[in-house]
């Protein structure tokens, strides 16, 4: 009997920690970004933001996407700057090109940025870090990384005690934002899944805010040359063991924390 019972858990064990996350891999759209990291770094180091979404095209093209999708490109950290996003929220007033903190890909900081207000000031709002990480991908066209989160206000950091924003745990649904976004600005040709950090229920990014997942990367692959579609993009479906996975994961956003 006790043979038995260590065989199941035994089984379970290898089950749950190994066959299936390694099952849950999937990289058949990009199959050169298998080795890549799945987190950006803080200045000091410190494991920040996952990386969520994917881009396919040219830096021109993810400018003008963004354009026509109604998110602003931020502004470069400076004095000035940081007095004017400082000036937003103490005054309620808005700043659209607001800076965002620096991130670090692969040993770079962001190469773009960029955010969407939600409200009156900095405080809040949807915003975009972008990383150049291939030349030629899968679809023989240059490959961007980012990291898509949403500020929901000004506080403290838990690491630093640096006077920071805070971020919304549910990046998942920061996301769809803004995959929803350019999708109906009509910017997107097609739009898939590979993985990335995994499913996390209990994430920290760089300032210690909490943050949960089911851990893929969304791709849009962009229109070129800025030519407005007529129709909303395809999507290219998941190996069935994914959509497996993304189905449990819904049940289990429902115990993630909210805080």
């Amino acid at each position: 009997m006790l043979a038995a019972i260590g065989g199941v858990g035994l089984a379970y064990f290898v089950v749950a920690y190994f066959a299936l996350p390694a099952a849950w891999k999937h990289y058949e759209h990009q199959k050169r970004l298998e080795p890549l990291p799945a987190v950006t770094l803080t200045a000091q180091g410190i494991p920040g933001d996952p990386i969520n979404i994917g881009l396919i095209g040219t830096k021109e093209d993810v400018v003008c996407t963004m354009h026509y999708a109604g998110w602003y490109p931020a502004d470069p950290v400076t004095f000035l700057t940081s007095l004017g996003i400082i000036g937003s929220v103490l005054l309620d007033r808005p700043y659209p090109y607001a800076p965002v903190s620096p991130l670090y890909y692969l040993g770079a900081k962001q190469a773009l940025a960029f955010e969407k207000a939600d409200g009156g000031s900095a405080d809040r709002r949807n915003h975009l870090r972008l990383w150049p990480v291939l030349d030629r991908g899968d679809e023989d066209r240059p490959v961007w990384l980012g990291a898509a989160t949403f500020d929901r206000g000004i506080g403290i950091s838990r690491y630093t005690g640096a006077l920071t924003h805070h971020i919304a745990p549910n990046i998942d649904q920061e996301r769809q934002q803004l995959s929803d976004d350019l999708n109906s600005a009509r910017m997107v040709e097609a739009i898939y899944q590979v993985s990335g950090i995994g499913p996390t229920v209990n994430g920290r990014n760089g300032e210690g805010d909490l943050y949960f997942t089911d851990g893929d990367i969304w791709f849009s692959r962009l229109v070129k040359s800025c030519t407005r579609r007529s129709e909303p993009a395809f999507e290219l479906s998941n190996p069935p063991i994914v959509a497996l996975k993304n189905l449990i994961w819904k049940g289990v956003t429902s115990l993630a924390p909210k805080d």
